[in-house]
Order: structure tokens, then sequence, then C-alpha cells
């Protein structure tokens, strides 16, 4: 449960000070760019320029590939498949790295980015909905405690005498500890709109309301969108030049 519990990037990392909806642009052009092409040169010149972002989102590199462990190991093993069921070792491979490189795109441009903020700039520039807004943010806000409560769980049935050593016992303990975590979070989310309410969040969608932390969008902001639109084309380039560029659709 330690996936729940969020990242804290370095505020003095160059890219954790962008804003947030630019980190997001940026992550989306390089995925549509790995999105509309199979071949291996694309996703892996991307790959290799988003690798080298990595240090400068603020976040261990050690603790993001922990987190984004699992990811990738169920990229590379639908790109093992691949590659068996259609004989064809040079498509898994390229399949396995493209689905990588969408993968990385995505959490480091998610982990450098304060939920608050990211709320913020989505009421902003956005125009989202507030009372869905601040509703997902305390959503967010509220999942290192579902961990916290999980392990509260364990403990309590280990107090119990109900031990849950071993992979048998891990699996069978699952769907019990999974329904009182269930009715603890239930618990939660009515105490915690109550309390919401009564500070006024009932009313989030209300054209009185003026935001607290406003945050122009920056030059810097446009130069992160526009290094990210040049790696995807120069990424295109470079394999429409090598001849292996093939539309995802094409056969």
């Amino acid at each position: 449960m330690r996936l729940l519990e969020p990242l804290t990037p370095d505020p003095r990392a160059p890219l954790a000070k962008a804003h947030p909806l630019a980190k997001i642009a940026a992550a989306l052009i390089c995925m549509l760019a790995l999105f509309l092409t199979i071949d291996p040169i694309t996703p892996t010149l991307v790959l290799l320029a988003e690798v080298g972002v990595v240090p400068l989102i603020g976040v261990p590199p050690r603790a993001l590939l922990r987190r984004a462990l699992p990811v990738f190991v169920a990229a590379i093993g639908i790109g093992f498949f691949n590659a068996v069921v259609s004989r064809d070792i040079g498509g898994g491979v390229a399949i396995g790295i493209r689905l990588v490189g969408i993968a990385l795109a995505g959490i480091v441009a998610i982990a450098s980015i304060d939920p608050t903020e990211l709320a913020d700039a989505l009421v902003e520039h956005l125009h989202a909905p507030p009372r869905f807004t601040v509703g997902a943010l305390a959503v967010f806000r509220l999942l290192p405690l579902f961990a916290d409560e999980w392990q509260t769980i364990a403990l309590a049935r280990r107090a119990r005498g109900i031990e849950n050593t071993g992979p048998l016992a891990r699996v069978t303990a699952f769907f019990p500890m999974t329904r009182s975590l269930l009715v603890a979070a239930i618990r939660r989310a009515t105490r915690l709109a109550i309390a919401m309410d009564g500070r006024g969040f009932a009313d989030a969608g209300s054209p009185c309301r003026t935001l607290a932390r406003p945050r122009p969008i920056l030059a810097r902001d446009w130069w992160l969108i526009a290094a990210s639109l040049a790696v995807a084309t120069l990424a295109s380039a470079a394999s429409v030049a090598a001849g292996t560029w093939r539309f995802f659709l094409a056969r």
C-alpha cells in the first residue's frame, strides 16, 4: 500500500516550478507521438529524452522507479507477449518500449505536480467545475490515509490471532480486509463531506467565489511545451527518414 503515498518533489528543481497544465500538456504531446506509431525508433528517442528529464523534476530516481516498476513490468510483459504471439521480436520490442515511454511520460508529469496546484489550475484556466475539482482533491489527499488504514486493519487482525503471513493467507485475507477498508472509507467520506459543507465548500460553484492562489502560465511554461513538441517532432522525423515510421492502424 506504499504505492498510494504521494511523492514529494524538491521545489527547487527546474521542472517542479513549471505550471501543472504545462507539464500535463508536454506529457500528452509525447504520448500522442508514441500512440501514432509502432516503430522502434520514435519510442526509443522519446524514451531517452524522458529519462534525461527525470533528474529535473525533483523526485529521487530510485523512488520514482520503485513506484513505476509495476507499470514498467506490465509494459514489458505486453511487449513480450506480442513478440511470442506474432513471432516478431522487433515488433514486440517496439511495443514494449512504446508502452514504457507512454507510462514514463505520465509518471514524470504527475510525480512533480502538487495536487492543490493542479486543482487550482483546472479551475482557473480550464474552468473545471469547482465542486468536482475540490472533491477529487480531497480524495487524492485521503489516499495515504487509506494506506495507513490498511496497515491498522492488518495489525488488528494479527492482535486477534489472525495471521496474514504466507502467500495463501494473504490472498484469503485480502477480501475481508478490503471490506473493512471500504466501510472505513465510507465513514471517513461521510465525516469529510459534512466538514466540507460546514466550511462553505457546498457552494463551490457560486459565481461570487474568487481564487485564493491565482497562477498565470509564464513564458517558461510555453518553452516546456515547445521543447516537448520538438522532441516528438524530431523523433518522428528520424523514424520517417529511416523508413521505419508506421501508423499504428496500418497493416
